[in-house]
């Protein structure tokens, strides 16, 4: 007996979100994302019940993309659904699994197995956080009072971690069946948005917590002094090299995501129905970015749980820390992303502290992971989202389409494809992690992270054609019977 007839009965009994029997309203899809994006803000600002003072964020400057909140119910955001979906894809790719995802019943063992890896990252991620690292100490006070211990306070801690990841699953996936877009993409864009208008409008107290319009308000009207070219075009939030990427990076997606090969196709039986398959630049969209960001994120967790464990005794060309838990030497160091221009502008005040040829090499390291990783990654997500050559040719071929001059047949179709998919799968992975690095380096409004930058603004292009989309579907109901 395989391991898919042994978990099968486990697997399939897990708790799900069932799919609507029949078409869902687009007003009733636009209720149920609203309501699911309300109770996200609503959760990541419910403070977790018994955490002490000093509590540190171990995910750091990858908050924005991970999505969730630093001490709240969804402390942990998407992390762990990203982190099981890399284990399903490299497992995939190894074809380790053996499932066939067109067979409905191997689809429901797959589903299983994802919310059974996610609730196991869940634990794998949230157990250190709260035992071993002390990044989330529990409130003496409370444990005196209540006469449980810091220990029963830590696993009261760790339920409520716990509670809010298995949410943040089913949120995900309310959106994915009854909403509009995917629960992952909205989290992400809630949170890099919300960072980037208190990056433009917020009037902080000091220069330093100013949004973009409230410091060159200030600084024209002259009430911040000391201010210095360098300042003023460097700075990692509000200075012009900031806003200029920012813009920039939003004019480069918009197009990319309008450049596409488009392949002609006509209908075998109806004559004169004609259409096209765009095969766009950014073919495998910016979604497996998180992927690869978020395997840098787990490498820094690694790291820095290493370290709260070995302390004083962790080898120094292993890790060099802070005391807030910042690299700055070691593997680790190299391993690190960039997220600023003071992470290698050495030549700037307050840039980092590292040696020029140290500073080199990890930009180096995180531009090689970034581009490699980003085709890879593509080219998986393509596999296993079922939009490589052979499925694609036949969701035409069973859509009754045609190629006009070649024969009615799937291999044919899959011929063709195969002279764009798999290259531009390629070259739109790399260059989106091209993109995510150059952002980071240069940085952006807010201090968002440049991956969550591309994400946001490519998953609200998409968001716009699905609305634009669901609209003409409404409109001509006729149109929505031949799509489906």
């Amino acid at each position: 007996m395989g391991w898919k007839e042994a978990a099968e009965p486990y697997l399939t009994r897990m708790p799900t979100v069932s799919r609507p029997e029949g078409h869902v309203p687009f007003k009733r899809k636009l209720a149920w994302t609203g309501f699911i994006l309300v109770v996200y803000f609503f959760l990541t600002n419910v403070s977790i019940w018994g955490l002490g003072a000093g509590a540190s964020d171990l995910y750091g400057q990858f908050r924005s993309l991970l999505a969730g909140g630093q001490g709240s119910l969804l402390q942990l955001g998407i992390g762990p659904i990203v982190t099981a979906s890399i284990v399903l894809q490299l497992l995939g790719g190894a074809n380790l699994l053996g499932l066939d995802t067109n067979d409905p019943r191997d689809q429901a063992i797959y589903q299983g197995l994802q919310k059974f890896l996610v609730l196991v990252m869940i634990c794998l991620t949230g157990l250190p956080l709260v035992f071993l690292g002390g990044f989330l100490p529990a409130d003496t006070a409370l444990a005196t009072s209540l006469g449980i211990g810091t220990f029963g306070v830590k696993w009261l801690i760790f339920a409520q971690i716990f509670i809010g990841g298995v949410l943040i699953l089913y949120m995900d996936e309310v959106v994915s069946k009854w909403g509009v877009g995917s629960g992952i993409g909205l989290f992400i864009v809630a949170g890099v948005s919300q960072s980037l208008v208190g990056g433009l409008l917020y009037w902080g107290g000091g220069a330093g917590e100013m949004g973009v319009f409230p410091y060159w308000i200030n600084v024209l009207l002259g009430n911040i002094t000391g201010v210095t070219l360098s300042s003023v075009v460097f700075n990692s939030t509000v200075g012009l090299l900031p806003i200029f990427t920012t813009v920039l990076i939003y004019a480069i997606v918009v197009y990319a995501e309008s450049v596409r090969v488009e392949i002609p196709l006509s209908h075998a039986r109806v004559k004169g129905a004609r259409g096209r398959f765009p095969v766009k630049l950014i073919y495998a969209s910016v979604l497996p970015m998180i992927l690869v960001r978020a395997l840098q994120a787990n490498i820094q967790f690694v790291g820095r749980i290493l370290k709260s464990w070995l302390g004083t005794g962790m080898p120094t060309w292993l890790g060099q820390y802070t005391t807030d838990m910042q690299v700055t030497g070691g593997l680790f160091y190299y391993l690190a992303p960039i997220h600023s221009p003071s992470d290698w502008m050495w030549w700037t005040s307050g840039a980092s502290g590292a040696e020029p040829w140290q500073i080199l090499l990890r930009v180096s390291v995180d531009l090689t992971f970034m581009v490699i990783g980003g085709a890879i990654f593509a080219i998986f997500w393509v596999e296993t989202a079922d939009m490589g050559p052979e499925s694609t040719a036949k969701q035409i071929q069973n859509s009754g389409m045609q190629i006009p001059g070649f024969r009615q047949n799937v291999g044919v179709i899959e011929k063709v494809m195969e002279r764009y998919i798999p290259q531009v799968t390629v070259i739109g992975g790399a260059l989106v992690g091209l993109l995510a690095v150059l952002a980071n380096m240069m940085g952006t409004i807010g201090g968002v992270s440049g991956t969550g930058l591309l994400l946001t603004i490519s998953i609200t292009y998409k968001l716009y054609e699905e609305i634009a989309e669901e609209q003409l579907m409404e409109m001509h109901p006729m149109m929505r019977q031949m799509f489906n």
